[in-house]
């Protein structure tokens, strides 16, 4: 599941739009203003930001802006009613990757947040670092402090899998269909101890599945 913080003041807009990406299949956490945006960036890890420009405290621009500079790398869509130029540049001069203008069609808005989704996984995550582990995904190899580490393809992928959803819940369903079921339960327990011992801090939520746990 992928996690979207959406920020917008408008009480009604923002909760019908919290709902319809819910229904989608969307994690949502919906900020009221800048401040209350900034601080759940710090708490949470996001797969893509919706904002709004024109919101209490500080602006979307200006929120984009501080998360730009600090390294945040997250795609980033803007919802305004500004219509001017000035605007437009202004948002995509402060790290914006979309600019979609009110009123919009949200089956347009679901688009383009699956394709910067999608992207930013091809752009940002071609090796994932975690501790002293590295993930090579674009040429599938693991090396821990450096040095080359073979492990199974099963356990690639499950590796993969919990690296690219760190601090999440990834259920048993989801892991055993990110290995192509090629796997029983009993096994798939010995593949979680596996990559236990290479150095992933992996929780079991009993009866759910696993949390790769932040370092």
């Amino acid at each position: 599941m992928y996690n979207i913080l959406l920020v917008e003041d408008d009480k009604v807009l923002g909760e019908s739009l919290e709902e319809s990406l819910k229904e989608e299949g969307f994690g949502v956490t919906l900020a009221k203003d800048g401040n209350q945006a900034l601080d759940f960036t710090y708490e949470n890890e996001f797969d893509i930001y919706i904002l709004d420009v024109n919101i209490p405290h500080i602006s979307g621009f200006e929120l984009l802006n501080e998360l730009r500079e600090s390294g945040d790398k997250t795609p980033a869509i803007f919802l305004t009613a500004l219509t001017n130029t000035n605007s437009l540049k202004q948002g995509f001069d402060v790290g914006g990757d979309d600019y979609i203008k009110k009123p919009f069609d949200f089956d347009e808005l679901l688009v383009r947040i699956n394709a910067h989704i999608r992207s930013s996984f091809k752009s940002y995550n071609k090796s994932i670092i975690y501790g002293e582990l590295e993930l090579d995904i674009e040429d599938e190899l693991l090396f821990k402090s450096g040095k080359t580490i073979h492990i199974t393809p099963t356990e690639q992928k499950l590796i993969e899998k919990f690296l690219k959803n760190i601090g999440k819940v990834v259920t048993i369903y989801e892991l055993i269909e990110a290995i192509d079921g090629d796997s029983s339960a009993g096994a798939l327990r010995v593949h979680i101890t596996n990559l236990k011992k290479l150095g992933l801090k992996l929780k079991n939520i009993r009866g759910v599945g696993y949390i790769c746990e932040k370092l």
